[in-house]
């Protein structure tokens, strides 16, 4: 029997705009994300573009954030983490508006491939932050 995981929102862009730039999250907002695992948990970690320039840096934060031993690949594009219980899934970007509850996943991380999509419309719509959205897979 395969044990279903349940998925964890990390969202970068709520730090940075809260406790950075003191002020409220755009409407409108596009950005990077990456899926992260390990046996008991599954993220999906979200960043604003331009504070993740590669999809690395989002890997890199949730790495330092979590005491978990990593390193860049000689071109800093790819951050591998070391202990072999966790596994980066895939990555591609999104785009989130709040005022109309729509929510985009798309593309693919040059570094980690494209994003598991089997059920992972189930598993964000069943986050509480995207509970009411409309979410589309491309």
């Amino acid at each position: 029997m395969t044990r279903r995981l349940g998925v964890v929102l990390v969202d970068y862009s709520k730090q940075r705009h809260s406790a950075s730039a003191k002020r409220d999250l755009p409407e409108k907002s596009n950005g990077k994300f990456v899926q992260i695992r390990n046996q008991r948990q599954e993220y999906l970690v979200i960043s604003p573009g331009e504070v993740a320039v590669y999809h690395a840096n989002i890997v890199e934060r949730f790495c330092k954030e979590r005491g978990l031993d990593g390193s860049y690949d000689n071109a800093r594009r790819r951050f591998t983490i070391h202990d072999p219980a966790w596994l980066i899934t895939g990555g591609g970007r999104c785009d989130i508006d709040t005022t109309k509850k729509r929510i985009r996943f798309y593309g693919e991380s040059m570094a980690y491939g494209r994003f598991d999509s089997r059920g992972f419309k189930e598993k964000v719509l069943s986050l509480a932050e995207f509970a009411n959205y409309r979410m589309t897979i491309e």
